[in-house]
């Protein structure tokens, strides 16, 4: 076998192998999401068949009911409203933070940022109840917002540290030869050249937040409860349904797989570029 066709061998061997990982990797993830796309579009007598149905007649009934027995349009407001408010919040604070942290060399404060960030969240959310309720603060926006904080601030400011991390010292002390302050140089020089890893770390915060599911259940009341509560909506001591949880669940989700895939482009280009670094 000459070179040049070992060469394109090997070539088909390792895209074979990769497509095949590939494969392995998505066949679970597009199972379930198939799973829970067509529990949702099942009537409650295929759902309580003995067997599973492969085939079955499609209905929107599930679908109906999510929008009309709960004030599902509602929450999705109110997820958008927390989600895009400690989301602000996270890049207002985390930005400055992690470019400090990677431009004075903190790893010590990093490693706090990530303890925050790898802490079960209940660990916050006695304290943080104690708190709210002495400030009059339960089923408030504020208070999920800053809650929820808890979730999108170390992840911004984890994500940005690397990505701050890789920009050349030559681009700093050029800011500083024309005379630009530390200030001026991080708003009109650093944050520029990173708004890819910037809008990465800003879309997987947002994405976070919006599917978190315990700080509602304890923190909201009935005016500020987030979407993953429509789903818990569907769940009692005597029965599950079923249908309508996959129903909630798939409408919950579309939201995000829709903005993953319009925003790919930047989460690659973000995360390749460093910003899971450092």
């Amino acid at each position: 076998m000459s070179t040049t066709a070992l060469r394109t061998s090997r070539k088909t061997i390792r895209a074979i192998g990769f497509y095949l990982l590939l494969a392995a990797m998505l066949v679970p993830f597009l199972f379930v999401f198939w799973y829970m796309i067509t529990t949702s579009l099942k009537s409650p007598q295929d759902l309580s068949a003995s067997t599973f149905q492969w085939t079955f007649t499609p209905t929107l009934d599930n679908y109906t009911a999510v929008l009309q027995q709960t004030d599902f349009l509602q929450f999705a407001a109110n997820s958008m409203i927390v989600g895009l408010g400690s989301v602000a919040i996270a890049l207002l604070l985390g930005l400055p933070a992690a470019y400090a942290i990677a431009r004075y060399r903190a790893p010590k404060l990093a490693l706090v940022i990530l303890s925050s960030r790898i802490t079960p969240g209940i660990t916050f959310l006695i304290p943080l109840f104690i708190i709210f309720s002495g400030l009059d603060w339960i089923d408030t926006y504020q208070a999920l917002i800053i809650a929820h904080l808890l979730i999108t601030l170390p992840m911004v400011t984890w994500l940005m540290i690397g990505f701050f991390e890789e920009l050349p010292q030559e681009l700093i002390d050029s800011a500083r030869v024309d005379g630009a302050s530390a200030i001026r140089t991080f708003l009109q020089v650093i944050l520029p050249v990173t708004r890819g890893g910037i809008a990465a770390a800003a879309i997987l915060a947002f994405i976070f937040s919006w599917n978190h599911f315990m700080f509602s259940v304890v923190l909201a009341g009935r005016n500020t409860r987030t979407l993953p509560v429509a789903v818990f909506e569907f769940m009692s001591y005597g029965q599950i349904n079923w249908g309508a949880i996959a129903a909630a669940a798939t409408v919950m989700t579309i939201p995000v797989v829709i903005l993953a895939l319009f925003a790919q482009r930047h989460i690659v280009q973000g995360l390749a570029g460093g910003a899971v670094k450092g």
